[in-house]
């Protein structure tokens, strides 16, 4: 099996290309919850063993390997959008916001970035380069789907806090038969996508969109 390896990063700084950031996002497809993006700017003299792709590792792992990349990159930014924002401009729009966010948040800016998927933000503040299944390529990649997976994993766990009735902290705002059961039941809370499919149709079609409080303090 392949792993994530430096080889484009190393081209790049061969080429004086340098800082170099891996860009990735969680949360495309829940029914609630913001979708996170991650920018991560890797140190070569400070390897992370054991970076892939966040869906491969296990809770444990992930939440270890976020850790180690909070203390040996160079510079980690994050960058959300909410379910207000994905609601305004779609979910396709709102990903590059988190990802522009993501990148304009890092404390070295980047000169270039690799980004997961087929399409990045246009207005990105730096040159990018797309890699399908780049989080299982690029170990700067990895390490930006990690720490996105673990930062929406934990805003998630905070919003079941507030909001219980939901189970957000088992299936992290996807629609798991739990969650749906809970929407036809108490209907949709600020939170949710009213943009998707079955969050509208538990709120009604004229239902009004509520003001989404500040939970997440981001």
């Amino acid at each position: 099996m392949t792993r994530p390896h430096f080889r484009h990063e190393k081209s790049l700084l061969a080429s004086g290309v340098w800082p170099v950031a891996g860009v990735d996002e969680a949360g495309r497809g829940p029914l609630a919850g913001p979708v996170t993006a991650a920018a991560v700017i890797l140190d070569p003299k400070k390897p992370v063993r054991g970076l892939n792709d966040s869906k491969k590792l296990s809770r444990a792992a992930r939440n270890e390997l976020f850790e180690l990349i909070c203390a040996r990159a160079l510079a980690v930014g994050l960058g959300m959008a909410s379910a207000q924002e994905i609601d305004r401009v779609n979910i396709r729009n709102a990903t590059f916001l988190a990802m522009r966010r993501a990148l304009q948040a890092l404390a070295l800016p980047p000169a270039h970035a690799l980004i997961d998927g087929n399409a990045a933000p246009r207005d990105a503040p730096c040159p990018v380069q797309t890699i399908v299944k780049g989080d299982a390529i690029s170990i700067s990649i990895s390490a930006a789907s990690i720490i996105a997976k673990v930062t929406r994993d934990r805003l998630m766990e905070r919003l079941h806090e507030a909001y219980p009735l939901y189970g957000f902290a088992e299936h992290m705002g996807y629609g798991a038969p739990a969650h749906l059961a809970a929407l036809r039941t108490y209907g949709p809370c600020p939170y949710h996508r009213y943009s998707f499919a079955p969050v509208r149709a538990a709120a009604g079609e004229t239902a009004p969109r509520i003001e989404t409080p500040n939970l997440f303090n981001l």
